[in-house]
């Protein structure tokens, strides 16, 4: 599939529920989220069906998330799913990883290629505090059984968070080795961090100023948003992901299913397709109709001008 600015669109993030077992101050309110009703969620099968309609189109990468992806039901069976079509070359989650100890070889022997973890401090009480309750040591245990099934490379994704944990950049650096990947993500005005005061950005170039005799430029392919260097070491890949400071739209190759089944062409646009209408259709006009609304993709976000209004949806409603 190309959009009308030529961009090969491949790759589909699926949030199979906007549940989680935490709530990260930036992604959901205090009070958490009322459940949907059954009838308003996709169900396993109507994933399938979609996505095996989108890999006729020429999707080939998905990434499954949520909310808290491994919280829904028949995740597994959803992964085995996916896993067995022919056109996929890569399968992957992103976590908060407090269940991955529990899931990751059941998730690795049904086809998961990768793991991505969202973790934003090292610290057990400020992970209390930022989750809103929750358990670090659960999180590391996750990713050592990640490792130990062979879910690799691992990427730990961690929001930068001014006053919060902009201290702790070295000692997340030091985590990245031959299975695991560090990337440090800016904040963006999403949702809950839309009320957030301005002096809680911190952006990836000022980050990466302070630690720049830490890394060499890595030769090779650079893969996905993120601009990776390598420790001196050589051990080890070290991310920057910029949606603010320096964004990455005019690479673009992504677009995102909700778990209430509405595509979205863009993070950060509030358009939505319903994609509830085309299970009961046939496989060669829900392609057309899938077409149509592809192309329709924007040229960019719009988070860095003066008039941009923040999305309604919090992050958890999404999938990142």
């Amino acid at each position: 599939m190309v959009d009308q600015f030529e961009r090969q669109i491949h790759y589909l993030r699926v949030s199979v529920t906007d549940l989680c077992n935490l709530k990260c101050q930036y992604c959901m309110p205090e009070e958490g989220v009322e459940k949907k009703a059954h009838q308003d969620i996709l169900r396993i099968e109507d994933y399938l069906k979609l996505i095996t309609e989108m890999t006729k189109l020429g999707i080939d990468k998905v990434r499954l998330t949520g909310g808290e992806p491994l919280v829904r039901k028949g995740i597994v069976e959803l992964v085995e799913g996916i896993g067995s079509l022919k056109e996929i070359k890569d399968l992957a989650i992103t976590t908060n990883g407090v269940l991955l100890k529990k899931y990751a070889k059941e998730l690795k022997d049904a086809g998961l290629t990768r793991v991505n973890i969202s973790i934003d401090t090292l610290d057990p009480d400020k992970y209390r505090e930022i989750t809103r309750g929750g358990d670090l040591q659960a999180v590391l245990d996750g990713i050592a059984e990640a490792k130990r099934v062979g879910l690799t490379p691992i990427k730990l994704n961690v929001v930068v968070i001014n006053g919060f944990n902009t201290d702790e950049v070295q000692d997340f650096i030091q985590m990245a080795d031959e299975d695991l990947d560090v990337r440090f993500i800016e904040l963006m005005p999403i949702g809950q961090v839309a009320t957030w005061t301005k002096d809680k950005f911190f952006s990836n170039e000022k980050l990466l100023e302070q630690y720049r005799d830490l890394f060499i430029f890595e030769d090779g392919e650079q893969y996905g948003p993120a601009k990776y260097y390598q420790k001196k070491e050589g051990k080890g890949r070290v991310g920057f992901i910029n949606p603010i400071s320096n964004h990455f739209c005019s690479t673009c190759n992504r677009v995102r299913m909700t778990a209430d089944g509405k595509l979205k062409l863009c993070l950060h646009t509030n358009e939505e397709f319903d994609l509830k209408p085309l299970l009961e259709l046939d496989s060669a006009t829900i392609q057309n109709t899938l077409k149509t609304y592809i192309s329709k993709k924007p040229q960019r976000h719009h988070m860095n001008d003066q008039e941009f209004v923040p999305i309604v949806r919090d992050m958890n409603r999404i999938g990142g």
